[in-house]
């Protein structure tokens, strides 16, 4: 895995998030850059230059080249110092150096990995680094297993994709895993949120038997003007009282029986 992750070269981009952290996974990514006999620099922008190093053997920490970007370990993120534009610039530059142009010789393969925090950013920030990186890892998981989602964008080719599980050893070695077993999805994680029913725990029934639904579907309503009622309030019975309405006109009605619509705006 992490062969393949540093295959392509130019940027290699992690994203983590707070369940899923990504340091380790970046420092495992070194020691293999550092085994292969490659040059590392890491820029320190995140943690303290003893704590960065900490887990690492004597070897790997004498072949660390360390450069101390910030001290202030309450602002201490690339993209709270340098414009968007300006970091996606330099790290496309940096990722670009070994095709130089204007026939100079190639300065040699460079490849960048950066560790990208997903919720200290917006989708603007977010998408424009996505958009640079080569190689891109979205840590994720199930069941207490961590799995990488890699996403390789090679020239001229269509995206591929990749999933891997596994686990990070404490001397940053990679122990691969296969997913979670697929009884797993039958009993789900009880802290996982599922989708919950909200007819639960009421205290009534919002669900009819086959009687109550015919017993609804058969009674008329007050408010239902059926033919029934329609011929019993035209056809009048014999010796059946029939009413009648006495109207007296106020003071202040303006009846005008030549013009009974006199008092619309017509």
């Amino acid at each position: 895995m992490l062969e393949s992750v540093l295959a392509l070269g130019g940027l290699v981009l992690l994203r983590d998030c707070v369940e899923w952290e990504g340091r380790s996974l970046l420092k495992a990514l070194i020691k293999k850059s550092v085994l292969c006999g490659e040059q590392v620099h890491v820029l320190g922008c995140e943690v303290s230059e003893q704590e960065f190093r900490e887990g690492f053997d004597s070897d790997i920490n004498s072949r660390l080249i360390y450069h101390d970007l910030f001290r202030d370990p309450l602002n201490c993120w690339l993209l709270l110092h340098l414009p968007c534009t300006t970091l996606c610039q330099t790290l496309h530059a940096l990722s670009h150096q070994d095709s130089c142009p204007g026939g100079e010789p190639p300065v040699g393969q460079v490849r960048v990995l950066g560790l990208l925090h997903e919720e200290l950013h917006g989708p603007g920030p977010m998408g424009a680094l996505s958009s640079l990186a080569q190689t891109e890892v979205t840590l994720g998981g199930m069941l207490g297993q961590t799995s990488a989602h890699i996403l390789y964008r090679r020239p001229q080719q269509c995206p591929s994709h990749q999933t891997q599980w596994f686990s990070i050893l404490p001397d940053f070695s990679l122990d691969l895993q296969g997913g979670p077993p697929l009884e797993s999805e039958l009993h789900p994680d009880p802290h996982t949120s599922l989708p919950v029913d909200p007819t639960t725990h009421l205290t009534f029934n919002l669900r009819l038997s086959k009687k109550e639904k015919e017993a609804r579907d058969s009674l008329t309503l007050p408010f239902q003007f059926s033919s029934e009622k329609q011929q019993a309030l035209l056809c009048s019975r014999p010796n059946q009282a029939t009413g009648h309405i006495f109207y007296e006109p106020d003071a202040y009605d303006d009846l005008d029986q030549e013009d009974p619509d006199d008092d619309l705006d017509i």
